[in-house]
């Protein structure tokens, strides 16, 4: 799953954020204060945190240090207007991964997050590959052989969401998460016409692999063999 936290009160600031990390096959879900992060990150694995120090409620670190105490290693990326090396000192020893002081180039944050997309226990890989399948995130481009397709920000999210389980039951819940994630209304049918669509273009580009219903459980891919 390509999909983060972003903790970040600065409406344009995030809406810069959410879409150039869209562009990069990352999506995100986001959270205006502390309040409204520790709920969602409670409920949903992400690959990356990114915080912001400065928000309503609090210091972002906040919600790092209480991460941390409860065992969650996720990788994080703090953002922050304080540049003085005391603040920066402060975050990494509250478990931050990795600081980016304000204002800051928006192709230099998709780098550092990928950096930590790499780390465990991140799931999402830049490239990923299950039999004859390969993903490339940043191009949107699903692969077989030498064909490609490109995929719908939904379908990514879903198909790499399922490459990563290699083969193993992903529960319908976890697959609506990885494309729409928390915030987004979804309709009842929307999961099984994007996993229709993504059949369809399994079947354009010639895979063997299929993605298979596991009745009443969720779905999964199976190699062709296994099909």
């Amino acid at each position: 799953m390509s999909r983060v936290a972003l903790i970040e009160d600065h409406e344009r600031l995030a809406a810069m954020v959410r879409e150039a990390l869209s562009g990069a096959g990352i999506e995100a879900d986001l959270f205006h204060s502390l309040s409204e992060a520790e709920y969602g990150v409670s409920l949903a694995h992400y690959a990356v945190l990114i915080v912001d120090r400065g928000l309503p409620d609090g210091d972002g670190l906040a919600l790092l240090r209480s991460r941390r105490a409860a065992g969650d290693m996720t990788p994080a990326l703090m953002l922050t207007a304080r540049d003085a090396l005391h603040d920066r000192i402060d975050g990494l020893e509250s478990g931050a991964d990795d600081y980016l002081t304000k204002p800051f180039a928006m192709s230099e944050l998709v780098a550092r997050v990928r950096t930590l997309m790499r780390r465990p226990p991140a799931l999402a890989e830049l490239v990923v590959s299950f039999a004859d399948l390969t993903i490339d995130p940043a191009q949107r481009a699903l692969r077989c052989g030498a064909d490609s397709v490109l995929l719908a920000p939904a379908e990514l999210q879903i198909m790499l969401c399922l490459i990563h389980a290699a083969g193993r039951t992903v529960r319908h819940g976890v697959l609506e998460h990885a494309a729409w994630g928390l915030g987004e209304a979804v309709t009842p049918n929307a999961l099984e016409v994007t996993l229709h669509r993504l059949r369809k273009k399994l079947t354009t580009l010639g895979a063997l692999t299929r993605l298979v219903n596991v009745r009443g459980t969720g779905f999964a891919l199976h190699a062709g063999a296994e099909a």
